[in-house]
């Protein structure tokens, strides 16, 4: 018998998890980092915010939208299918992203530029320090850049030029942006006291493509309807 994953969910509500994913991501560490005693939003990192007797609460935000995002590839894999545009790799590495973000939840950070206080500006490691940036950080920017292409790949191919270049040019930023704050947490002398700030616009660039994907989509599957006095060419 074949499995079926959910077969009474409209895809449409599948992709709304992806509509509303990334801005519960950004709100929920914008409102931690700015209550976060001796927490810079511009030095530190967002993981960062899981350390700590609050860290329960970044900990559920990484988990919570995994989830959601798990529940998004579902429903692109279906949206895409319904509109006669199947994509195996995008809906896959969406689920490679979001299993990131659960795994980068799961596996608490280390102490980095001297947060929690008192902690060196590098030098701690752990083994679950280790697993959160090596595999699931990387897999997270990994995944969706990787995305960000295929799609870049089949919007060209289905005449959406707009979205191809859009994509193309997130997938860029987003790369130039990992490195860059990857530099700062590595106290990299200029870029230190602005790894935070870094970190902050590359995840906005990716949340915020990702989250107008679904918005794109969604539009798809229910088209503005088609005047029944009206003829064609």
């Amino acid at each position: 018998m074949r499995l079926r994953i959910m077969p009474a969910v409209r895809p449409s509500s599948l992709l709304s998890c992806g509509a509303i994913g990334g801005p519960l991501f950004v709100i929920a560490f914008l409102i931690e980092g700015a209550t976060r005693t001796d927490y810079s939003a511009l030095r530190h990192p967002v993981s960062s915010l899981a350390l700590g007797p609050s860290g329960w609460m970044q900990i559920a935000n990484f988990v919570i939208t995994g989830l959601l995002m798990l529940l998004f590839a579902i429903g692109l894999r279906r949206a895409l299918h319904a509109a006669g545009r199947d994509s195996t790799w995008g809906p896959l590495l969406v689920g490679t992203y979001a299993i990131g973000l659960i795994g980068a939840g799961v596996f608490v950070t280390d102490p980095v530029s001297g947060y929690p206080l008192g902690t060196p500006v590098q030098g701690v490691h752990t083994w679950h320090g280790t697993l959160h940036d090596f595999p699931f950080s990387l897999l997270v920017f990994a995944a969706l850049t990787a995305t960000c292409l295929v799609f870049a790949r089949r919007f060209a191919g289905w005449g959406e030029r707009g979205w191809a270049i859009y994509s193309a040019v997130t997938a860029a930023l987003f790369v130039i942006g990992f490195f860059l704050s990857g530099q700062a947490f590595a106290q990299a002398e200029g870029l230190v006291q602005i790894g935070g700030l870094l970190q902050r616009l590359t995840i906005a660039v990716g949340w915020g493509w990702l989250t107008l994907l679904a918005l794109h989509l969604r539009s798809l599957e229910n088209p503005a309807p088609v005047h029944a006095g009206r003829h064609g060419p």
